[in-house]
């Protein structure tokens, strides 16, 4: 309990900031459902909650001791699992080419929010997690991996928003998700739209971080 009261009080404002703007999310969906009588993005906040995981294991992991290597490995990867799903909802967007409200502006609005949130969420968390694996790799270590990740991310949401896996598939259908990842990785002629998405989408999480890292920065300084 009191290790959930000192993360609370480190993290207030971050934390309160956050709120405010998923709050203001649900609250622009909530117009929308009164104005269209539809439900049909209620799945946004779903989205949204598997969005604050990743950045609610590295909120943990930053408020305790160091672990040991195994230990932090088990929660690094459970991380690396989740955090896919934050930048994930831009690819909600796809969702508007089936809008059939003359509020089109409105659901534009509303995935938005929602999106601007789980980039958010998906960029402090990343941020967080090279802080903490500061203290068990080397700076190149770090560095590899970090400029690494938003690529495995962009991966990630490719399996989810293309071949439909979300991330209990590793345990539910573990052996169909290690063959399709096996054939993109063999087959990248037969598979280009993987990789291209991959590498477009990694790039564009990679430079978004790094501008979100430097203006992090500049602040503190």
């Amino acid at each position: 309990m009191n290790t959930i009261k000192q993360l609370l009080f480190n993290r207030f404002k971050t934390i309160s900031l956050l709120t405010i703007a998923i709050s203001l999310s649900i609250i622009l969906l909530m117009i929308r459902m009164k104005l269209t009588h539809s439900f049909f993005y209620l799945f946004l906040v779903w989205n949204l909650f598997l969005a604050v995981i990743p950045f609610a294991i590295t909120t943990y992991l930053a408020s305790i001791p160091k672990l040991n290597k195994y230990t932090m490995f088990l929660w690094f990867g459970g991380w690396l699992l989740f955090l896919p799903n934050a930048p994930y909802i831009i690819t909600d967007l796809l969702h508007l080419r089936i809008s059939n409200t003359s509020l089109l502006w409105l659901d534009v609005l509303v995935i938005n929010a929602f999106a601007l949130n789980g980039l958010i969420l998906f960029y402090y968390s990343l941020l967080e997690m090279k802080t903490i694996l500061s203290r068990y790799l080397n700076d190149k270590k770090l560095r590899l991996l970090i400029v690494t990740i938003p690529f495995i991310s962009g991966f990630g949401v490719y399996l989810g928003r293309f071949l439909r896996y979300n991330s209990w598939g590793i345990l539910s259908n573990p052996k169909y998700l290690f063959v399709d990842i096996l054939n993109i990785a063999i087959q990248p002629f037969e598979n280009k739209e993987a990789w291209l998405f991959t590498l477009l989408f990694g790039a564009f999480l990679s430079i978004g971080f790094w501008m979100f890292q430097t203006f992090i920065n500049s602040k503190q300084n």
